[in-house]
């Protein structure tokens, strides 16, 4: 008796006969439910790196390119092509053999497994310095992130325009949240004050937090929180900057 013929390999956009999707299907379950909880499989890891790639496949798709290999995709990334394949394999895309991923249906998928399939609406807090620089930030927008509000607690600040914006009192901060529909929270106040805010902010009903001040916050186990420490990174490579001029060797002194 013949072997019965291979399945053809799953192409991009294609939920693969493996995938939670299709299990869902096949066990009478919600597909959109499965795809759900897929999401929440991905590791925080891998959910980094997705940003990555889409930001990559956001220049090829501006061009010609229609397809991309992971060879491809993963050297323009900064990863090897074993870990881009695993990642990917999350969102159950394992490509076409010979062919690679299609650019557009790729990014439409890291794009929905990113949530960014739907605007979110974000409120900085704090407009010093590195609020501003961060409120004049176009990246944002084309991220599918929208800044709709700028609050602070400094009354020369409240009632200023910047960018277009209206610098609001976080006294009215609870009015703000539920009227703009905020999303998420970025902070960018100094750190002595960083987690009165930050409590504040939850208490009004936000749950992901983007911390620019330089200080570790706590927040209850239904809040998701990201830090940006710049000053940290800067050390960081500090570190290896003077760990490069130990490995140069020394001139040899003249006897």
């Amino acid at each position: 008796m013949s072997a019965a013929p291979p399945a053809p390999p799953a192409r991009n956009g294609a939920n693969p006969p493996g995938s939670a999707v299709e299990r869902g299907r096949r066990d009478g379950r919600d597909p959109v439910e499965e795809r759900i909880a897929a999401a929440r499989a991905v590791p925080d890891a891998t959910v980094a790196r997705l940003a990555t790639y889409l930001r990559v496949l956001g220049g090829l798709g501006d061009g010609s390119t229609s397809t991309v290999s992971s060879e491809e995709l993963a050297i323009a990334a900064g990863v090897n092509s074993a870990k881009l394949r695993k990642d990917l394999s999350f969102l159950g895309s394992y490509g076409i053999r010979g062919v690679g991923y299609d650019v557009t249906t790729l990014t439409e998928q890291i794009a929905r497994t990113l949530g960014l399939t739907v605007h979110r609406s974000v409120a900085l807090i704090g407009v010093g310095n590195l609020g501003q620089a961060l409120a004049g930030y176009a990246g944002f927008a084309t991220r599918g992130f929208r800044i709709a509000a700028l609050v602070d607690a400094d009354p020369a600040r409240i009632g200023t325009e910047i960018r277009g914006l209206i610098v609001q009192d976080i006294a009215d901060l609870d009015r703000i949240v539920d009227e703009q529909q905020i999303a998420i929270a970025v902070l960018a106040t100094p750190a002595a004050v960083a987690q009165e805010v930050c409590d504040r902010v939850v208490a009004a009903g936000v749950t992901s937090v983007l911390n620019f001040a330089p200080v570790v916050l706590t927040v209850p186990a239904h809040v998701d929180l990201r830090k940006v420490d710049l000053a940290a990174e800067l050390q960081i490579l500090s570190f290896h900057e003077n760990r490069k001029a130990a490995a140069v060797p020394s001139e040899a002194v003249p006897r």
